[in-house]
């Protein structure tokens, strides 16, 4: 079954719809009871019975074939949701990776802001005892402050990531 019904398939949907609804009770219950008070009418009552009777059964298979069609109907649907479900979690999987890797990747930068800011700690021990000229000092302190800079920034992606 395709993704679009044929037409024969939506006159089977609609059809099927229709005999679920109020207004196909009414109209069954006028025609029953039409059948029987024709009795009234001079129609033998096995005539009656007969065309009831066989009405009703042939109603009855058609019924179930257009159920049987409509139930094929949203089998094809369920499956198409299923796979759609199925290819939604696969990427799900692979942004999971992802996040994963780039998370690797962020304890690894902050392995590597640690070992630099320990450098520039011992540095700036040095840089309190003056032995450097001020112009290195000036570079050491924008070092040290943009390496703070760096590891807030890095708290903050650690912290987005946790929250996603």
């Amino acid at each position: 079954m395709s993704n679009t019904p044929s037409p024969f398939e939506k006159i089977a949907l609609k059809f099927t719809r229709w005999l679920g609804s109020p207004s196909s009770i009414v109209i069954h219950t006028i025609i029953f009871i039409a059948s029987f008070a024709s009795i009234r009418f001079g129609v033998p009552i096995d005539t009656v019975l007969l065309t009831l009777t066989t009405g009703v059964s042939l109603e009855a298979i058609y019924l179930a074939l257009f159920i049987q069609m409509t139930i094929n109907s949203q089998s094809e649907v369920i499956k198409n949701v299923e796979e759609g479900i199925d290819e939604i979690q696969e990427d799900v999987d692979e942004i999971q990776e992802d996040i994963d890797e780039i998370q690797e990747d962020v304890d690894e930068i902050q392995e590597d802001v640690d070992e630099i800011q320990d450098d520039v700690g011992e540095i700036s021990e040095i840089h309190h005892t003056d032995v450097l000229p001020l112009d290195q000092q000036t570079t050491l302190h924008t070092i040290y402050t943009d390496l703070k800079k760096l590891v807030e920034d890095v708290e903050k992606f650690k912290q987005q990531n946790k929250d996603s």
